[in-house]
């Protein structure tokens, strides 16, 4: 592997996001299980004779094709351009993907309501939903938020003339 490889790789994951690696790693996973239970609950969809029903379960195998390409790229080594769309996916912000892969899961449970598509879809709306939480930040620490609470205190006793002190 060459500098400007090594260089490109590194670039390629965002560190501005605010995720953790264990988090990163979480969506991830979860995003290649919903992959599978929407791969095999679009196939069990498409054994059916209703018009609708064939439509939600290839749209759910369509699912489960962009969930492996964006999140584990190297499942689908055979295909040229999966690096190239896994590169680009990993640029989107948080709150992007969380409405991509939230909006990919809900359209098919709208063509078709059953248990199939519904059970299918909510480990890939789940991983929309990790993006989402992702998206919303850090928790601060009580020890800083004290702090600030304190200061805002010693701020409003300024303003109106008061300390606080026994007269």
């Amino acid at each position: 592997m060459s500098s400007e490889e090594a260089a490109a790789s590194t670039k390629s994951t965002p560190e501005d996001d605010g995720m953790t690696w264990w988090y990163r790693w979480l969506c991830k996973i979860a995003g290649v299980l919903g992959g599978i239970s929407c791969a095999i609950s679009g196939v069990w969809n498409c054994v059916t004779v209703n018009p609708l029903n064939i439509a939600a379960g290839v749209w759910m195998v369509l699912n489960a094709f962009v969930l492996f390409l964006c999140e584990v790229p190297f499942c689908c080594q055979f295909i040229e351009f999966a690096n190239a769309v896994a590169a680009r996916a990993d640029k989107f912000k948080p709150w992007q993907k969380s409405f991509f892969y939230c909006g990919m899961a809900l359209f098919p449970i709208f063509l078709s309501f059953s248990f199939t598509t519904l059970f299918g879809n909510a480990i890939a709306f789940a991983t929309g939903v990790l993006y989402g939480l992702a998206s919303l930040g850090k928790k601060g620490d009580a020890v800083t938020y004290a702090r600030l609470q304190h200061q805002k205190q010693g701020d409003e006793e300024r303003m109106t003339g008061t300390t606080g002190a026994p007269e």
